[in-house]
Order: C-alpha cells, then structure tokens, then sequence
C-alpha cells in the first residue's frame, strides 16, 4: 500500500464515520471512485484540520500524477486570444470560469460527470464552504449572468469564477443568448476588478444545459471580443473545450474573426 492509497483511505473513514456509516468494503481501483462521490454529496459544514492537511496532500499528489498545461506554453490563436482542449481542472492561469447552478454550491450528484463537480472534487470541500459563505452573506440565489469569485485551493489555477448560464428548454429565444452573453461579460469585469491577467472559459450552458454549441461560441466569441474593445482590457482569454466537436466549432468561428 502507497502512501496516496493510506490518504484515500483515511480520507473515506473519517467521510464515513462524519455520516456514522461504516466503512465499505470496495476494490482499490473503486476507492477514488468512492471519495468522489462521499465528498460529492457532503453538505457545506466545518471540516477538522486534520481532514483538510490529509486531503490537500492527496489532491496535491494526484494532480502531480496528471499533465498540467500552462497558459504561458501556449500560443493565440489571435491577440490575447487562445483555444485549448483538456481539463480544465488540470490548467494552469490566473483563473477558470465553473459552469455553476442557481443554488452555487456544486453538484450533489455523486460522480456526475459536469465540470461543476470535477471542480468542486479537485479542488477540495473548503470551496463549496467558501460558496455557501457567499451565498448566505446574499441570502438569495445567484442570478443568470452574474459572476462570483472564488479560492481555486487545490486546482492549479489561482481563482474560480462561478456564473450561473441560461438554460434552454424548448426554443431557442433572445433572452437565452443575452443572458449567456452577460455571463461572459460579468466573468471578465470580475476577474479584471481582482487584476487576473488570464481566464480560461468553459463552454458556458452548453451540454447540461442544453445550449446549442455552434451558437454558444458564437455569443461567447463576440461577448469577449466586445468587451475586449470597449474596455481595452490586456487580459488573456482562453476558450477551453472538452470535446473535439466544440474544438473545430472554436477553430471555424476563430480564423474567421481573424
């Protein structure tokens, strides 16, 4: 048994005995698989020392097991302007943008494969803590198109910024696409006003969300590419993609806008 494998599993028994549940009995290529998902519905309450110094180690310790892309090893693709595919997890700049929801704590769903719950996994219970401060402090849910910033804690990355995207059900309407585009907008003016030089956004509203991916670029492209010249702010924008499809969506729109 290695050293990462003795944090896991002290992590998984101090979750399971914070539950008064014992521990299960699971294969060790299912023990990450069962922290996730422990951590994943844990409620945002105090957590002792000795499970923060134990977790940072191990999330410290898998992200060195992972390739970390540097914002400064990459080139635009036009002025200030970068596409990258990967994890946005595993991305090194001033700033990443979370795709959140309405209630800001991440997601609930155990092992949900949204990047609101890799983030909130990777980056440690102390953010859906730092969340739900926020949040009783605005004693309402957080609004489409607005932004909040938070400690990054084990990401890579120095800041998340959390912004809530329309969600599409039925037609495609203009409300949608301002809403979306406000998102965008709001995340730059936020990480301009706590002098982030680079931010690196997701595909905001699509998948989950039900956003259609061709016009979600589009929005994303000339809401960043406005605010860019109006405000002539020097800040580096990333459009990170998971998929190859939204990749060659980016590529198109990109060289065209060149």
């Amino acid at each position: 048994m290695n050293d990462t494998t003795k944090l896991l599993d002290k992590l998984i028994e101090i979750l399971c005995a914070e539950r008064e549940e014992s521990v299960p009995c699971v294969p060790e290529n299912q023990k990450f698989t069962l922290f996730r998902a422990l951590v994943n519905i844990r409620m945002p309450k105090e957590v002792s020392e000795e499970f923060l110094q134990i977790q940072n180690q191990y999330l410290q310790a898998i992200l060195k097991q992972k390739e970390i892309t540097n914002i400064a090893d990459l080139s635009p693709i036009m002025s200030d302007i970068y596409l990258w595919q990967g994890d946005i997890t595993t991305f090194k700049c001033d700033g990443i943008v979370n795709a959140a929801n309405a209630q800001m704590l991440g997601c609930f769903c155990p092992n949900h494969g949204c990047i609101d719950n890799a983030i909130h996994t990777f980056a440690g219970v102390q953010l859906r803590l730092e969340c739900a401060n926020i949040m009783i402090a605005q004693g309402k849910e957080e609004s489409v198109g607005q932004a909040k910033i938070t400690s990054a804690y084990n990401l890579p990355c120095r800041y998340i910024l959390h912004t809530v995207g329309p969600m599409v059900v039925g037609e495609l309407t203009k409300w949608h696409e301002q809403q979306l585009a406000s998102c965008y907008r709001a995340c730059l003016k936020l990480a301009d006003e706590n002098n982030l030089k680079s931010l690196a956004f997701c595909c905001i509203s699509t998948g989950e969300f039900h956003f259609p991916n061709k016009r979600a670029a589009e929005i994303a492209i000339q809401a960043v590419s406005e605010y860019k010249q109006q405000t002539q702010s020097k800040i580096k924008v990333v459009f990170n993609v998971f998929k190859g499809g939204d990749y060659d969506i980016y590529t198109k729109l990109l060289r065209t806008n060149k």
